[in-house]
């Protein structure tokens, strides 16, 4: 599959202000914010003016397709992977990518942990708590997360390293749901990093935040935004 693709007017002029997007938003983030931008079903071309402005972090959520522009890409890019995860793409997925922000179940994370020690790769993760009010959403509730989080548990699990939360609020034009739900999942991470990973430094990412609702993440915690189309502009199927 080749991600590079014949561009019509619209996606010229969406390329030609993905640079100026970047420094806005770049604007507006606090200090200690990583901004990924969201990639998924954009070309390379795209990809490329934003790395040309700067931007190191990348977010795609098809296995294949991120498999597809590590290859083609710059090497210095950190592939973010943000879809749900099925473990069937494991294998395929774990060689290039940077962090897995979608580890939603302790099977998914031991199967990552045993496709990365199978490469002897240690793989950065996140694990994705629920906060949300939609049941189309995924993830570990905070009870879930302090129950599988233990000495040994992380003593069985050397390849992996969990460096995190990350989670998505309801769709709604409720800011006060949106900033409570991002407050929970800041309380999850604050428990985590007060009990058993208070002696791991790497534990420090709170992914949470979209180009409608960043804002309102940064005020809650946030250290990790993702962004889309307020950076490449509608996407490109």
């Amino acid at each position: 599959m080749s991600i590079t693709l014949t561009l019509g007017e619209n996606q010229i002029s969406n390329i030609m202000d993905i640079a100026a997007n970047i420094e806005r938003i770049s604007k507006t983030i606090r200090d200690g914010v990583t901004l990924v931008a969201i990639s998924k079903f954009h070309p390379a071309e795209a990809i490329m003016q934003a790395y040309n402005a700067g931007q190191r972090d990348f977010g795609e959520s098809r296995v294949q397709e991120l498999a597809q522009k590590v290859k083609d890409l710059p090497k210095d890019i950190r592939w973010h992977f943000i879809g749900h995860l099925q473990t069937n793409k494991v294998r395929a997925l774990v060689p290039g990518v940077s962090l897995i922000h979608s580890i939603d179940s302790e099977h998914l994370l031991r199967y990552v942990n045993k496709e990365a020690a199978r490469i002897g790769k240690v793989v950065d993760v996140l694990l994705q708590v629920y906060v949300a009010k939609e049941e189309s959403k995924f993830g570990f509730d905070a009870e879930e997360c302090l129950l599988l989080l233990t000495e040994d548990f992380l003593a069985e699990i050397q390849n992996v390293r969990i460096c995190g939360v990350m989670a998505m609020a309801t769709n709604t034009e409720d800011v006060d749901e949106i900033k409570s739900e991002f407050s929970a999942a800041k309380s999850i991470f604050d428990k985590l990093k007060s009990g058993i990973m208070s002696d791991k430094p790497y534990f420090k990412e709170i992914s949470m935040g979209m180009s409608d609702d960043y804002v309102y993440a940064m005020e809650e915690g946030s250290t990790m935004i993702r962004i889309g189309s307020s950076i490449f502009g509608e996407r490109q199927y």
